[in-house]
């Protein structure tokens, strides 16, 4: 007897900062940055977080920003 698959109904996520109307990702603002960096320290892809691509962009820009000025750290310990 053949299985029925159903397809996996996934709500659509949308883009945070869009829904917020935030139009500048400020690199000073770690909590707000931590919510994107997976627990190794590494920035989490779009397809994760739902963000829009020029989001998502300036989130990578803003993140490696806060690194270099040592807010955030490279790698977790």
């Amino acid at each position: 007897m053949p299985k029925t698959r159903y397809p996996i109904r996934r709500r659509k996520r949308y883009c945070f900062f869009c829904k917020n109307k935030i139009n500048y990702i400020d690199y000073k603002e770690i909590d707000l940055l931590k919510r994107f960096i997976s627990d190794r320290g590494k920035i989490r892809p779009r397809r994760i977080t739902g963000l829009c691509v020029q989001h998502q962009s300036d989130l990578a820009k803003a993140i490696k920003r806060a690194r270099e000025v040592a807010l955030i750290s490279y790698t977790s310990r």
